[in-house]
């Protein structure tokens, strides 16, 4: 865990990440890393695939996925991440690579962390570009 500063977590933006946006993935350092004021390591509950395009995809369930809880200070951050993500709240969902949800997260240990920002796909997409279900809940480049 690192923490940058002291802050009322209240008026910060959470985003759980499970895939290229985790530190030490490729999409961090343009993404998240001047922008994170706090990482964590946490759990949240889902499926998880590994999409043979080369990033994975969270969809609803409820399997373990290892990711992080990135705190960012700025709430513009999420109209990048949307960007990214091929996400547009105006499209339909289907229209939409992923949809961004609240979900719950935890601790490794279980303890609540609260609500954060998470990109899921729907199921049929997952399908639709051959996803292979990771069980171990956990995704990696490496």
């Amino acid at each position: 865990m690192r923490v940058a500063r002291t802050m009322n977590h209240e008026q910060y933006t959470k985003v759980f990440v499970y895939g290229t946006l985790k530190p030490g993935e490729v999409n961090y350092e343009q993404y998240c890393a001047s922008k994170v004021v706090e990482e964590i390591k946490a759990i949240a509950f889902g499926q998880l695939f590994n999409l043979p395009i080369g990033y994975p995809a969270m969809t609803l369930g409820y399997s373990i996925i290892e990711g992080f809880v990135l705190t960012f200070a700025e709430h513009g951050v999420l109209r990048l991440l949307d960007e990214l993500e091929d996400y547009e709240p105006q499209r339909k969902p289907e229209e939409n690579e992923y949809n961004r949800h609240l979900i719950e997260t935890y601790s490794l240990e279980g303890k609540i962390l609260g609500l954060a920002w998470v990109y899921l796909m729907r199921a049929e997409q997952v399908q639709l570009q051959g996803g292979v279900l990771l069980p171990s809940g956990f995704w990696s480049s490496w």
